[in-house]
């Protein structure tokens, strides 16, 4: 694998591009709506049943992920600030095609089968809300979800995710508004509790391979790439090195929020599902309409409400994103042009794949296919696409050629690392106990 030589070019001043004590929202972007899109409807499903199968139990995965995901993240948007392309982009100038076919192919599948899923828990968690037909609110929602994507500015676009990471706090509250037995939570937090289980390690990896999953990846790579081409004073690191220092303080500052953010609305759904579902004996959760819906008669009316909406706003902050990130994956590795600041006249293609993944999504709500089996399948890709495209990424951000005089050591590398043998350890299991 040949790699392409680019020599650091020194561009001299530039305007600021990174702002030097800014308004904390201001710094906040490409990794805090990776972070808030990780606790998609999905997501959010597995960890209500985790909370309702094993109570507190497995609290404790979301301080062990913190650091691994967190390390995983830095490294996507360092590469994608780096070389100016994102993970796609990457594998296409270093890996062989074979390679890149695969890993595109199986991430597009398993981003349209959780777009579904997503679209279908959206509905279910309207339905409970308002009433009316379920296949209407998913038509509702695919439309949104394109529409917003196709024709909004993309600096509003970005505000706008950003805005709808607040529904995630609807978890908080719904925890608050429990009894929650503290003292327990908090040791099981800090200690962890093992069981050599086939149900509970199946639950471990799942919570696993929600947490750290492939697309999440590609998307902040991506944007960090985008955010180069729409802030003009912006440039490549590897041609503009005396940008570096300030662009990736901001990018650890992002990434730090994003993933502490969606590790602790895990721990708050979680802790709201043992502590009202476990207690309560209810034990089998299959998605976050049935875990909101369960709620109704232990919390009460209210906390249904609240949590029901949570899965509608967090929905509509990863259904794009899920669909994005296919977008430029595809894009990348067929060398379209890509990007949500471009018009949808100059991007066709990339704006095409959008539209084909939501409404593949979409259709899947309107056949006999199990929405649950088909989220395990999707589980079972992204734990398969996981590893391969974490070990090439650790290998190039490693290389200098690639990275220029930005490789990544030291901790970042370490846990890096050490996050891609954690997945691959948790593929393997749950191979073997599937």
């Amino acid at each position: 694998m040949a790699f392409e030589i680019e020599q650091p070019v020194d561009a001299g001043p530039s305007p600021v591009v990174e702002p030097t004590k800014p308004r904390l929202l201001g710094v906040l972007g490409p990794g805090l709506i990776t972070g808030a899109s990780d606790d998609d409807p999905s997501g959010i499903a597995t960890y209500s049943q985790a909370g309702a199968q094993f109570g507190y139990a497995l609290t404790w995965t979301m301080l062990f992920t913190y650091p691994l995901m967190t390390a995983v993240q830095i490294v996507s948007a360092r590469m994608g600030r780096t070389t100016g392309r994102g993970i796609a982009g990457n594998l296409r100038q270093h890996c062989p095609p074979w390679l890149l076919t695969a890993i595109v192919g199986m991430l597009l599948i398993a981003n349209a089968i959780n777009i579904g899923a997503d679209l279908g828990a959206m509905a279910d968690a309207c339905r409970l809300v308002v009433g009316g037909p379920q296949f209407l609110y998913v038509l509702l929602f695919a439309v949104i979800c394109i529409m917003l994507q196709i024709f909004l500015q993309y600096t509003r676009y970005v505000a706008v995710l950003k805005w709808l990471t607040l529904f995630l706090f609807a978890y908080v509250a719904c925890m608050f508004m429990v009894k929650v037995p503290w003292s327990e939570a908090a040791k099981s937090l800090v200690i962890p509790s093992l069981r050599w289980e086939k149900d509970y390690l199946t639950t471990v990896v799942a919570v696993l391979g929600t947490t750290i999953s492939p697309y999440l990846f590609f998307w902040q790579a991506s944007q960090e790439a985008e955010d180069v081409r729409t802030v003009p004073a912006r440039q490549i690191l590897k041609r503009a090195p005396h940008q570096g220092e300030k662009a990736l303080n901001r990018i650890h500052l992002d990434t730090f929020v994003g993933m502490a953010l969606s590790n602790f609305i895990a721990l708050a759904i979680m802790i709201t599902a043992a502590a009202t579902l476990h207690a309560n004996n209810v034990t089998d959760i299959q998605t976050s309409a049935q875990a909101a819906e369960a709620l109704r008669p232990i919390a009460g009316p209210l906390a249904e409400t609240i949590f029901a909406l949570g899965v509608i706003g967090t929905g509509m902050l990863s259904v794009p994103v899920l669909a994005g990130s296919a977008a430029y994956a595809v894009g990348e590795a067929r060398k379209w042009p890509t990007g949500l600041a471009r018009q949808p006249m100059e991007a066709k293609a990339f704006y095409a794949v959008i539209c084909i993944a939501t409404i593949v999504g979409m259709i899947m709500n309107f056949t006999p296919i199990d929405p649950i089996r088909a989220l395990y399948w999707s589980a079972v890709i992204n734990g398969v696409v996981a590893v391969p495209v974490m070990a090439i990424m650790m290998w190039l951000v490693a290389a200098p050629k690639v990275m220029g005089e930005f490789v990544v050591s030291g901790g970042v590398k370490a846990l890096g690392w050490t996050a891609t043998a954690v997945m691959a350890l948790a593929v393997a299991a749950m191979l073997a106990t599937s």
